[in-house]
């Protein structure tokens, strides 16, 4: 009752206000309700017949949570963000406002109800708009690998489409003209990036964008698998190929394998990382890197800082644009002097010409 009493005397309205706010009671003016749960997330306030005050963050879905198509980066994401909770001793919980929220409440209340005081959101191009309307109730948020235009909105990401062209200048460099990409059919910043530095590596170097070349895939080892039969057995296939997510890489390798193309003798493969995966392939897969165990890892620090010390001025947004960078290893050489084509069930054919 302590806590509603100290509420009410910061928002300046009756202790039954504050109950009833709290209680998501519909009489209450919308201005006032978010002025009291702003309030009690900050004071830390919990549901009554709980004396403790909450220290759980969300690890918030705007649409769907996470499934075998998002590929590696959610479980790195996750095990930086339970690294940057232990300083102020929070924990975390995942939430997915497409399922559980109600249609009647604010996001604010819908946060209050589950019991967070703070959100770490992980949005997709169709649920943006769900991250600034959340930064507009000034509920404590800030959204991973995306970047907003929005003022109100906390993120931090990694940029990688100036290493995606380098990483496709690479490939120039070393003689190859027909280079293809495989990009994560869920559209989002990052692979958008990744296929904007492909593209402009290809037209600074004179090369037409084939495409026939770009192919949207699953962020999976058999998106990967995939790609890369339809790709081999194309008229005239590619000499190289570029995937923007690691587990397609890994699976593009495996492919190969089995295929009988040697890498990277018959065909240059250059690939996206997340944490390591590139140093557990065979042979070490070239890669655009970024460290997604470092924007959990920061993204939580600074959130519950926050949350903890919401005075701290000189901290109080975060728009934190990260660099990749293009690690060189062994999966990329010169073109294959005698280009060939190979078919699904391993033959290998002569490329030749479209008419």
């Amino acid at each position: 009752m302590s806590s509603v009493r100290k509420i009410a005397k910061r928002v300046g309205v009756s202790v039954a206000t504050v109950s009833r706010a709290l209680n998501n009671h519909p009489h209450v003016d919308p201005e006032t309700r978010r002025r009291v749960l702003q309030d009690a997330s900050q004071l830390g306030y919990s549901p009554a017949g709980s004396r403790q005050v909450s220290t759980v963050i969300g690890l918030v879905y705007p649409g769907e949570v996470v499934h075998a198509d998002y590929g590696a980066f959610e479980s790195a994401l996750l095990s930086g963000i339970l690294r940057g909770l232990n300083e102020h001793r929070f924990d975390v919980k995942i939430i997915s406002l497409q399922r559980d929220k109600l249609a009647t409440e604010s996001y604010a209340e819908f946060f209050y109800r589950k019991g967070v005081r703070g959100a770490i959101l992980r949005t997709f191009q169709q649920t943006r708009q769900v991250c600034s309307a959340i930064a507009a109730e000034n509920f404590p948020s800030v959204v991973v690998a995306d970047r907003f235009e929005d003022p109100n909105v906390n993120f931090i990401c990694c940029a990688s489409k100036d290493d995606s062209r380098r990483a496709v200048q690479h490939l120039i460099d070393l003689g190859h003209t027909r280079i293809a990409l495989c990009v994560h059919q869920i559209p989002d910043t990052d692979h958008m990036d990744r296929r904007a530095g492909y593209e402009e590596a290809l037209r600074d170097a004179g090369i037409a964008v084939d495409p026939a070349l770009t192919l949207q895939i699953y962020a999976h080892p058999e998106g990967g698998a995939s790609a890369i039969t339809r790709l081999m057995s194309t008229p005239k296939p590619p000499t190289a190929v570029f995937f923007t997510d690691p587990l397609a890489t890994v699976g593009a390798l495996r492919r190969c394998l089995e295929l009988g193309i040697k890498i990277p003798a018959d065909l240059s493969i250059v690939g996206f990382d997340d944490s390591d995966i590139r140093r557990h392939t065979f042979p070490a897969c070239t890669s655009v890197c970024q460290d997604a165990q470092m924007l959990g890892f920061e993204s939580a620090r600074w959130l519950t800082g926050q949350i903890v010390n919401p005075a701290n001025g000189e901290q109080a947004s975060m728009r934190l644009v990260r660099s990749t960078f293009l690690e060189i290893n062994q999966s990329t050489s010169l073109p294959p002097a005698e280009p060939f084509r190979v078919l699904p069930d391993g033959t290998r054919a002569p490329v030749f010409d479209r008419p």
